[in-house]
């Protein structure tokens, strides 16, 4: 019996090829398709773009340049870094900044007030925990491609239109 290998390629947002879906039997609209460095390549620095969604959970493509602001949720959060390179800071809140029922985080207006936790330094394939009630804030040198599981909130941007496969 023949051999089949297969090589793994990694993307990145300055190299990537766009994949497809072969659909038997159905309508292509019926499912979300998308490459997360191709929505990172089209979107604003820190803009939190939904590509995957189940019930309230989300998965939000970040493109990281720069310095974020200062971000808390009622939930934890996981980041995971797909390109380049990012510096967390934590720092945990005196008190809770947002109620324990609101979903998403939220920006802080200015500087957080408690303890700092420290700093992540997360490069392609890390992924952290970013606390409930914590401060959190990102930089990026570089642009830099962040996945990060979360609860939909006021600051997820919906493009399915754009970022689906027709």
């Amino acid at each position: 019996m023949p051999s089949t290998s297969y090589t793994t390629e990694f993307g990145s947002l300055n190299a990537f090829a766009k994949g497809g879906i072969e659909i038997i039997d159905d309508n292509p609209k019926n499912y979300a398709f998308s490459n997360i460095f191709e929505v990172a390549g089209s979107s604003r620095p820190w803009e939190k773009v939904a590509v995957g969604k189940n019930m309230e959970y989300v998965l939000e493509v970040i493109r990281a340049e720069g310095t974020s602001e200062w971000r808390t949720c009622a939930h934890d959060e996981f980041p995971l870094v797909m390109d380049g390179e990012v510096t967390i800071e934590l720092v945990r809140l005196e008190r809770p900044a947002v109620p324990a029922d609101k979903a998403g985080s939220v920006r802080l207006a200015g500087e957080p007030v408690g303890a700092r936790m420290g700093r992540m330094v997360l490069r392609r394939g890390h992924q952290a925990l970013l606390p409930a009630h914590t401060a959190y804030r990102i930089t990026a040198t570089a642009p830099s491609v962040v996945l990060l599981q979360t609860i939909f909130g006021d600051d997820t941007v919906e493009r399915w239109a754009d970022i689906c496969l027709s």
